[in-house]
């Protein structure tokens, strides 16, 4: 038997290649969008991908089991669990074979039994894997967002990200009793989740890349003797607020993803575009640092750095009805680079319509046609403690609920950054207005957000709600 493990860090993501070297087939479990890594590894290790499959519809990354199922002619596997809403609607045509509870299939040598484990969603299953020349025992299981290192998935994105009413705490019982049976399978058995530390599935999930049943069992707050209605207020209390994007994901990845055929890099377009297209209202990503972006930046342009956040907050913030353009600016020459990582980011997430890209000649045009760049004022703790004292300014936390629950300064409300576009209106005028996060880079990003909706007057807290605390300041909690 040969396994690999794929792991995607902005996405917190897992996927899986299982193959049968006595007959080289192999199969891919939830692949995402980036299906070239797969192809590429299957050569490497002499195998074919013969089958693909996932777990469950996903919510935080467009998947790619469609597209590499059609690249490579395998078969491919989806569930039939969960109820018509639940149901893949593109299956039909992708000539997909409907998995259920208690069904069995075989990769070479290799037997996968199918666990229907629903709670996260409905229709999610588990993959349970036997190397049957060496055993009739199984080795481990493909838990998917079902049972994580350290947590389980969360029962409460189908009402929150996707707005179906009613299902999160009928989600959380399903969740309990899937895990009750799961518990009764046996201990030695290895565990490779979807997601680690970072992913929104859960709220806890661990950064080991994989676990074992027995180890859950012991370690695991969900595996505790609590009962059902316990774990039902457990599992839903303190879930952060999940992205914007993840309603669109479940649309896309029921509907079934677009063939992308490989990423693209668009255009490089000419400096002297880029006024004409901010004046129309374009969307200029900006995916420099933060503290590039904050030293001087094109007016009307947001700030969202290419780092392991990215992902996250383009989700969050950019629309799927509108073309994106990037401004990039990379040391050494390595622009094209940078686009193409952001290119392949953002189409993870099934933001497609990147239609050109500028480099940092555009900055250098701005600053010598239209003036000077615009900076965000930095401040520290100490300078602002004394100041919001006297109401000087205003401030505002742009971090999850829970975390501005857990301590904040005082008196200082709370918006998350994500869902900041939507309460522009409640935002404070006529004073400075000091955006402040955990750590300085999420207000870093709401400070951009805001000037680019005409805001001015705005300060980002360096060192945020943690330089806070370091200085001994007071703080409130809820």
């Amino acid at each position: 038997m040969l396994l690999k493990r794929f792991y995607d860090d902005k996405l917190a993501q897992a996927s899986y290649l299982v193959g049968c070297q006595a007959t080289g087939e192999a199969l891919v479990v939830d692949a995402n969008r980036d299906v070239e890594q797969y192809l590429r590894a299957a050569e490497a290790e002499g195998v074919r991908v013969t089958h693909v499959t996932e777990t469950h519809i996903h919510a935080d990354f467009v998947s790619g089991s469609r597209e590499l199922a059609q690249r490579t002619g395998a078969r491919l596997l989806l569930s039939a669990e969960g109820g018509h809403d639940w149901s893949y609607a593109f299956a039909g045509d992708a000539g997909a074979t409907l998995l259920r509870d208690g069904d069995r299939f075989t990769v070479g040598n290799l037997r996968f039994d199918v666990l229907h484990t629903p709670g996260h969603t409905p229709e999610h299953l588990a993959f349970v894997v036997t190397d049957t020349p060496a055993t009739d025992r199984p080795m481990g299981v493909f838990t998917g967002d079902f049972v994580f290192a350290g947590d389980v998935g969360r029962p409460d994105l189908l009402e929150k990200a996707a707005g179906v009413q009613g299902t999160m705490e009928a989600g959380a019982r399903l969740l309990h009793r899937s895990l009750r049976r799961f518990a009764g399978l046996p201990d030695y058995l290895q565990l490779w989740p979807g997601h680690g530390a970072g992913s929104a599935c859960g709220k806890a999930l661990g950064a080991v890349p994989s676990t074992t049943l027995g180890y859950e069992k012991l370690a695991n707050w969900a595996f505790a003797d609590a009962t059902e209605e316990e774990f039902v207020a457990q599992v839903l209390a303190g879930q952060p607020e999940p992205p914007k994007y993840f309603a669109q994901m479940k649309r896309i990845n029921r509907e079934g993803p677009r063939l992308l055929h490989g990423f693209h890099r668009p255009e490089r377009l000419p400096a002297s575009a880029l006024e004409a297209l901010l004046r129309g209202g374009a969307l200029v990503l900006d995916v420099r640092t933060a503290a590039d972006h904050a030293a001087g930046h094109v007016p009307g342009t947001v700030g969202i750095p290419l780092n392991k956040s990215f992902t996250t907050w383009a989700g969050w913030l950019v629309p799927y009805d509108r073309d994106v353009f990037l401004l990039v600016d990379a040391q050494g020459g390595g622009d094209a680079r940078r686009v193409d990582e952001a290119v392949r980011d953002l189409a993870m997430i099934g933001l497609d319509r990147v239609a050109g890209w500028f480099g940092a000649d555009a900055l250098e045009a701005w600053s010598r046609t239209r003036g000077p760049l615009v900076r965000v004022a930095q401040t520290t703790a100490a300078e602002l403690a004394p100041r919001l004292d006297r109401g000087e300014v205003a401030v505002l936390d742009v971090r999850g609920r829970a975390e501005w629950e857990a301590g904040h300064l005082p008196g200082v409300p709370n918006i998350p950054l994500g869902l900041l576009p939507d309460h522009l209106a409640e935002l404070p005028t006529g004073r400075p207005l000091v955006l402040q996060c955990q750590g300085g880079s999420r207000s870093a990003i709401a400070a951009s957000l805001l000037q680019a909706h005409g805001f001015t007057d705005l300060v980002n807290l360096a060192g945020g709600y943690q330089g806070w605390v370091d200085a001994e300041l007071p703080v409130e909690r809820e």
